[in-house]
């Protein structure tokens, strides 16, 4: 077992009776989860059942200290510790207490187990209720995707069980906070038609998205006297960390779950609030502090030097306009300002400027994020190639990516599509292009074009590729004939495979990879990035097959063919997280600014892109819903002004660059262009916060001259 030195504040917790509720607050970096994970190893080594401790963190990434502590070695035999979210608590008592509820819930077939539904599948079914709808009008005046209302629509059903009012009120509650245009309103309404027939359909189905999840388990499971003594008699010990990130229903019950552990540890990360989007309520889970024995308040920070606290305080008072702007000469060590006139010089300076830190200052590349308000995939791309022209290994991190936008997946259903004819879904020549690009190794994409403009029919869905023998000898010999015969063994594959009787399309991937890409001389061979979104895609056709199944079977559709149609409409994108197990390479970090605060790894350098750019400051477009109308901090007959948004958007904006400077070593790169990437001109907040940062900076200088 590893020793740390902890602090004499760390020891406190540690240490504290097995008897004591505690609630423990500070700044980012300052060791709270250390210590937790410190007091887990203490409590299991004086002999608790490991099994009696719950562990509740709001997201699965935030559980990753807990879940290597937990996987070491030298644990103690026995059980382990539960660790869960709130909807992972919610679903495992449901599946526990399911016949007790199920009849007077509104279930049309009570006496059958319930689905359980991932965001894609939840997105999925929402199409079939609201489909229809849009035939009739609903929306037509808002220029967005179809894939976006829906997920908008289900957000307004999360929001309400989260924060814990009906989900009927929605529509109301979004009217009332309405301002702008009449036409709005009409908009409102029908998401909560939409919102409301989706409902209806999952009692009808036995079906369950999160938002009934949570509504089930607060409104009926929690208040039972046989649930709460049964969650009460298995955990006896509780660890709740990040507090501030979690949702107010998780707060009223661990307020009221708190007498009946025998201790209790609560953290809560002072300017956190993160998720806010999502319903996070800091200030409902401040309240927490009052029903613990002993609060504690960390203040020394294990991560930022004081320069850099000391530039997280100057931007705090800039940002919210306190009258006392001031800035320190040890501040104006911390950073730099790098402006840049075009977006790509930008992209360029901070690769030149990375990889001299890689190369000459020795810095490991895990020790460098790159973050930005957002992360296009023009983006994503500029800056992979060019770090890696530098010779510098770099990930990113964007959970918002879906798979379907991986060329290796892209690749995948492409080939699907092909040996499927009978789905009647036809696949482009520029599908095939990039298909060849992924598959054959060694193949360029001059080559791949010259293979899928001659070899490639879409008349004959029977045989879509024809033999490479038809080639003329001098296109043989430019394309290659090694090249050639791995075309050949592609559509030998195929060509059987459409022959035989088909199989379930997860089936179908995993023996596409294993018997044919993953074999020496195609393009998946060693590539373990590529065998990873391999993975994470059968495992989300797997996910749907399950949750459609009945549904399907009653409708006479293959579930192969509903999966392909619906993610080319863009109405599921398989959207997965990495597993929080996963170890991370060494390689520089790029990602959008929330996701970045919310893996919650520090590192000693950081660039800050764009910092001219709006989306630092304000929400992204959201007819449909709104995160802070739909919270308990608002009062639901009260209209919402442009005071109201422009304060939210500078609190907000305060919170993410508080965020970042807490997570930053060394430090921090404020990296400009003068015009962005659609090639206008764009003054954000967060900009004229630097540039008077900048003037108190040179009036500082002045003063020492």
């Amino acid at each position: 077992m590893e020793t740390f030195a902890y602090t004499p504040s760390q020891e406190q917790v540690i240490a504290a009776p097995l008897t004591e509720s505690m609630f423990v607050s500070g700044p980012p970096g300052c060791g709270k989860t250390s210590a937790a994970v410190g007091r887990l190893r203490q409590i299991i080594d004086q002999g608790i059942p490991a099994e009696s401790i719950l562990i509740l963190t709001p997201q699965r990434s935030l559980a990753a200290p807990y879940a290597r502590e937990t996987s070491r070695p030298d644990l103690p035999a026995g059980g382990l510790p539960t660790i869960v979210t709130l909807g992972g608590l919610a679903q495992r008592t449901l599946q526990l207490f399911w016949p007790a509820i199920a009849g007077s819930s509104g279930f049309r077939r009570p006496d059958l187990p319930p689905t359980y539904l991932t965001l894609e599948t939840a997105q999925y079914y929402m199409a079939k209720v609201a489909a229809p709808l849009f035939d009739r009008g609903f929306f037509e005046q808002l220029v967005i995707d179809r894939n976006r209302l829906y997920s908008q629509i289900l957000d307004n059903l999360n929001k309400a069980a989260v924060v814990g009012f009906a989900h009927t009120d929605i529509s109301s509650r979004l009217k009332n906070a309405w301002i702008g245009k009449p036409e709005q309103l009409i908009h409102y309404e029908q998401a909560q038609e939409c919102a409301n027939l989706f409902r209806s359909y999952c009692l009808e189905n036995n079906l369950l998205d999160f938002s009934l999840q949570i509504e089930l388990f607060a409104q009926q499971l929690w208040p039972s006297h046989l649930v709460r003594q049964y969650l009460s008699n298995q955990y006896r010990h509780l660890i709740y960390d990040n507090i501030e990130e979690d949702v107010p229903v998780a707060h009223d019950m661990v307020r009221e779950w708190l007498p009946a552990f025998e201790s209790s540890l609560l953290t809560f990360d002072q300017g956190a609030g993160y998720r806010a989007f999502l319903g996070a309520d800091p200030a409902d889970a401040e309240l927490l502090c009052g029903y613990c024995d002993q609060t504690l308040e960390f203040s020394q920070s294990f991560v930022t030097q004081p320069a850099l606290q000391e530039l997280g305080s100057a931007f705090t008072s800039i940002l919210l306009s306190k009258p006392e702007k001031t800035v320190t000469p040890r501040a104006l060590t911390a950073y730099s300002f790098e402006p840049s006139r075009f977006y790509p010089e930008m992209i360029d300076w901070v690769a030149a400027e990375v990889a001299r830190l890689v190369q000459e200052e020795q810095v490991p590349p895990g020790e460098i994020a790159i973050v930005s308000p957002f992360l296009s995939d023009s983006l994503r791309h500029s800056l992979m190639h060019r770090l890696q022209g530098h010779g510098v290994l770099a990930r990113s991190h964007r959970p918002s990516r879906s798979l379907r936008d991986e060329p290796a997946a892209r690749c995948l259903l492409t080939l699907a599509r092909m040996a499927h004819p009978l789905w009647d879904l036809p696949v482009a020549t520029p599908d095939l292009r990039a298909a060849l690009l992924q598959t054959i190794s060694g193949i360029d994409l001059v080559r791949a074009d010259l293979i899928a403009s001659m070899l490639f029919s879409t008349r004959d869905k029977q045989a879509p590729l024809n033999s490479f023998d038809l080639v003329k000898p001098g296109m043989q010999e430019r394309i290659t004939f090694s090249i050639g015969e791995r075309f050949m063994r592609l559509r030998a594959w195929l060509s059987r495979y459409m022959e035989a009787e088909p199989v379930e399309l997860d089936v179908f991937l995993a023996r596409l990879f294993g018997e044919l890409l993953a074999q020496p001389g195609y393009g998946f061979h060693d590539d373990y990035e590529a065998a990873r979104v391999t993975a994470r895609l059968i495992e989300s056709v797997q996910k749907f097959r399950r949750a459609t199944e009945v549904t399907s079977q009653a409708s006479g559709l293959s579930i192969g063919q509903e999966y392909l149609k619906m993610v080319a409409d863009g109405v599921i994108a398989a959207q997965y997280l990495q597993p929080v197990e996963e170890e991370q390479p060494d390689a520089v970090l790029v990602a959008p600014a929330y996701s970045f605060l919310m893996v919650n790894q520090p590192v000693r350098y950081q660039f800050w892109l764009d910092v001219g750019s709006q989306g630092w400051w304000e929400r992204l477009y959201q007819p449909l819903t709104h995160p802070h109308v739909l919270s308990r901090r608002w009062q639901p007959e009260k209209a919402w002004t442009d005071v109201d948004d422009f304060s939210a958007n500078q609190e907000t904006l305060q919170r993410l660059t508080g965020g970042l400077i807490a997570r930053c070593r060394e430090h921090i790169y404020l990296c400009a262009a003068r015009v962005n990437e659609r090639g206008s001109e764009e003054k954000g907040p967060l900009l004229y916060g630097v540039q008077s940062l900048l003037r108190l900076a040179r009036g500082l200088e002045a003063g020492r001259v």
